[in-house]
């Protein structure tokens, strides 16, 4: 559905841009097309059209930029991890146990016992 209203944009877009294009430069700015047009699009109907036009036009322009950022950003939980939070299983610094491709850690050494004491005095 974002595609085809994406489409549709793009083509509200062109739209604008040629009806915007067609108008008569009434300030003549750029040095051409300032005069003496005549045939195609002459009269001040013809104006009053394409003045219409192109307000129609940025309205749907706007109404449809507006509907497809709407649309993008309703897509569901967000998928980032900072907004997801730490998981409480998984330790902040990871072990070397827990790294991949590393040898297990070495067994800590077995406290050795007590030795046992004589249990009778040694006699001479």
């Amino acid at each position: 559905m974002i595609v085809v209203l994406f489409i549709i944009h793009g083509l509200i877009a062109l739209a604008l841009i040629a009806v915007v294009l067609l108008q008569k430069s009434e300030g003549g700015a750029l040095g051409m097309g300032g005069g003496g047009m005549s045939g195609f699009m002459t009269g001040r109907s013809t104006a009053n059209l394409l003045t219409r036009t192109t307000a129609f036009l940025a309205l749907a322009f706007f109404v449809s930029s507006i509907v497809l950022v709407k649309l993008s950003n309703y897509m569901g939980p967000p998928h980032s991890i900072v907004d997801q939070g730490a998981d409480s299983s998984t330790p902040l610094i990871p072990g070397p146990a827990s790294l991949p491709n590393s040898p297990a850690a070495p067994a800590a050494p077995a406290v050795p016992a007590a030795p046992a004491g004589p249990s009778a005095p040694l006699a001479k």
